[in-house]
């Protein structure tokens, strides 16, 4: 059956083309186009596009594919060369689609294959904004708004001969980008020898010249619009009898009337490079189709815009009653007295300033003054949340995509899980089947640098390892880092495997970096790359006599081996390796220590704390004896730095290898006469180790310390000091008020110094100072 456009150009006469100028992402674009293709009535339309995504037009009305989306192009040998063509409900483009797609009507794009944009090495674009000069001329300061309150605001198919017009006016005035320097030079001589007419101003004839000395039309865009020629031609030479051409407005001028020879425009398009080009469509969101978020032909509102687009009966009130809405949500009190009185002041702007219908300004202003109270932080939360918004489309299920991301689709299908453009937080109990597969997806996309995820700390109150808490949100860039992991395999698992083997088979991997490898492996439950993870692990580490580097990986593989269990892990082999890890630690640690400055004794004591942590979890008698050896090895040595050796004697203790008692002689022989104040200070560092309740509790250590630090005089506090100030900050506030409250009811504080050379009104003060720091001001 011949359909509706065809039976109207069978009887029609000659062909006729229309080209309609129209504004990227406008919904007031976008009605008047609708209404002006149902008057025209093509038999084809051509859409400003890459011309090679036309085998994807079919999908426009594909079951699944549902706005805002966009074309992603990229190089299949090199995927992070991409680009994107978006779409949006309320995109003109979007709306000539869907009126092909059901009026049976051919339809196709117009611009410059994505085979050759991929392939430009630089593409300079349009350095015009003719919406700001004729904003400019009409006497508005913004473009936006004076586009909105023209076209957006209202619908008429006629409005496209006015702005092509506008337009024309313009590019008559354009020079080409070479001759731009010389054209503005010339206007620039033009205006400083000009002597304006007294008393009469500046004219409109000036004011235009002045604005219009800025228009330049680069040879890219210049190249653009002869392959949008050649596909006008070939399209009338098809058979084409009213042909409906959409595209920028800036370019309408170009496309209009006769098209004249092709060899002119074959010759603009002779020699430029070209590429291969893989084409399919991805979810996109409206945040990136806001102009902030760098896309070029990008809108402020987009938000506000589908809202003009998709509520066409009262949308000022829908608008205002959607904003109080999501204030009463974060629990603000809105009431409909609000929404009235916001309605009416919207109105009653935009009758004050003659426009038909209140704009995005006039609802702002409303939305401030009476919905948030003058509030500037509520009216970006509106307009975080609504002005611009977050929709994420989605595409049909058969859309042409790489075999990983099939593999991806039909997991989340599988483990019920929805791509969402807002961030959203998942709790997955990993002793329940459904939340095992998750975390192992999960895991596999970070592994694979597909961040869907991330792993954050949990708000549920637990001490087990059953839990994972997930930030999701998807991307529309990620589309292209699923399509760059590719390489790796046609599975989530086997490129998974591909990618984490490939990491480990570094020459100059590590024994923590195979050993972080391993983890990941094991979490994301990749069977097929653990036990070669595992021999290489120990080929590393037999070849590795860093001590730093081998304790780096053990609190990892203790872990694992700890919690295998939850994964359903075989921890045998990890256990070994990890045995094999702690003997090598224990004997090179005590030679490993020896002349380490400040900031490496620091960067060994963080792994001494790991590895001390991690075997007092896996309670192992063997694994913990041989550590508890070699800590009593150092603590018993004097030419360790004394922060390494505090810290051996703090985990002693804590172990019970060392009494109170000892302690306490091991501190004040550490405080004795023969060391130096920062090497004293730094064993008190060591020993504490931000935890200041032992102080509080233990009268006698905290007595030492104090004696010592009011026997030091002025050449040895200073130099001692901040290693202090760092030790007793880290405290929690009520460690330190505790322990101010436990100084001032000890041992009197007087210094045993002298008070020779000492101002003592400055020292009161100070001490008040202290006091107030530390709780006990009265």
């Amino acid at each position: 059956m011949p359909t509706e456009a065809a039976a109207t150009s069978a009887v029609a006469g000659p062909a006729e083309t229309r080209v309609f100028g129209i504004r990227h992402h406008g919904p007031g674009s976008a009605r008047s186009l609708a209404l002006a293709l149902a008057r025209f009535r093509p038999d084809a339309i051509l859409i400003e596009g890459p011309s090679d995504a036309d085998p994807l037009v079919g999908y426009i009305a594909a079951e699944g594919m549902s706005p805002p989306v966009a074309l992603l192009a990229y190089q299949p040998d090199s995927p992070a060369k991409a680009a994107f063509w978006p779409f949006a409900t309320f995109s003109p483009e979007w709306v000539a689609l869907r009126y092909a797609a059901e009026h049976g009507v051919t339809a196709g794009f117009c611009d410059l294959p994505a085979s050759i944009c991929l392939a430009v090495e630089e593409e300079p674009g349009d350095r015009t904004d003719p919406l700001g000069i004729l904003a400019d001329a009409a006497g508005y300061d913004d473009a936006e708004r004076w586009w909105d309150a023209i076209v957006e605001s209202a619908s008429d198919a006629d409005i496209f001969a006015a702005v092509n017009e506008a337009m024309g006016a313009l590019r008559e005035h354009a020079e080409h980008l070479d001759d731009a320097a010389a054209a503005l030079e010339a206007a620039a001589e033009e205006s400083d020898s000009a002597v304006p007419v007294e008393g009469s101003g500046t004219t409109e004839d000036e004011l235009f010249s002045a604005a219009t000395a800025r228009i330049t039309v680069d040879a890219h865009t210049l190249r653009r619009e002869a392959h949008m020629r050649q596909v006008m031609r070939k399209a009338l030479k098809d058979g084409a009898r009213r042909l409906a051409v959409v595209c920028g407005a800036w370019h309408a001028p170009a496309l209009e009337g006769k098209l004249g020879p092709a060899v002119a425009d074959a010759r603009l398009l002779k020699g430029l490079p070209k590429g291969k080009a893989t084409l399919t469509w991805v979810p996109w969101t409206h945040s990136r189709l806001a102009s902030s978020s760098g896309y070029g032909a990008g809108i402020t509102s987009p938000g506000w815009y589908h809202h003009l687009f998709t509520e066409t009966e009262q949308p000022i009130a829908r608008w205002l009653t959607r904003v109080a809405g999501t204030l009463r949500a974060h629990d603000l009190p809105v009431s409909s007295a609000h929404i009235i009185e916001s309605v009416r002041l919207a109105e009653t702007l935009a009758t004050l300033r003659e426009r038909p219908l209140a704009g995005l300004s006039e609802v702002t202003e409303a939305t401030r003054s009476v919905l948030c109270d003058g509030d500037e932080t509520l009216l970006r939360l509106v307009s975080t949340e609504l002005v611009v918004g977050e929709a994420l489309g989605t595409v049909p299920d058969g859309t042409p995509t790489v075999p990983l991301e099939a593999d991806l689709r039909a997991q989340i299908k599988t483990l019920r899980l929805k791509q969402q453009a807002l961030e959203r937080t998942v709790d997955l109990d990993l002793r329940t089947d459904g939340g095992l597969a998750r975390s192992r997806l999960l895991h596999r996309l970070r592994l694979l640098g597909i961040g869907w995820g991330r792993l954050t700390d949990s708000q549920v109150r637990n001490t087990g390892t059953f839990r994972e808490t997930w930030t999701l949100r998807w991307r529309p860039e990620l589309a292209i880092a699923i399509v760059e992991a590719s390489r790796w395999g046609t599975t989530l698992q086997s490129a998974a495997e591909a990618k984490i083997l490939d990491i480990a088979q570094d020459p100059d991997a590590t024994v923590g970096k195979v050993a972080s490898a391993l983890e990941e492996a094991l979490l994301a439950e990749l069977g097929g790359a653990t036990d070669r993870l595992i021999r290489r692990l120990e080929s590393v580490a037999a070849l590795d006599h860093d001590v730093t580097h081998l304790m780096s990986a053990l609190p990892g593989l203790l872990r694992i081996a700890r919690y295998g269990d939850v994964r359903g892990t075989d921890s045998a082999a990890l256990t070994r390796v990890a045995d094999s890890l702690l003997l090598r630690s224990c004997a090179g640690l005590p030679g490993a220590v020896t002349g380490l400055d400040a900031d490496a004794a620091a960067a060994l004591r963080a792994h001494i704390d790991a590895v001390h942590l991690a075997l007092s979890a896996r309670d192992d008698e063997w694994a913990t004896g041989t550590w508890l050896h070699t800590l009593e090895t150092l603590a018993d040595r004097d030419d360790v730095n004394g922060g390494i050796v505090g810290r051996a004697v703090r985990l002693l203790c804590d172990a019970e290898r060392i009494g109170g008692e000892e302690s306490g002689r091991r501190l004040s022989a550490a405080l004795s006469v023969g060391r130096t104040a920062p090497d004293k200070a730094a064993w008190i560092d060591g020993f504490l180790g931000g935890r200041g309740l032992l102080l509080v509790h233990d009268r006698n250590l905290l007595s030492l310390i104090d004696n010592w630090l009011r026997g030091l005089d002025e050449d040895q506090f200073l130099p001692t000091l901040p290693l202090l100030r760092r030790t007793f900050g880290a405290f929690e506030s009520g460690e330190r008020q505790a322990i101010g409250q436990a100084v001032r009811h000890g041992a009197p504080t007087v210094s045993t110094t002298g008070g020779a050379g000492y101002d003592t009104t400055r020292g009161a003060l100070a001490m008040a100072t202290a006091a107030e720091i530390l709780g006990v001001a009265r």
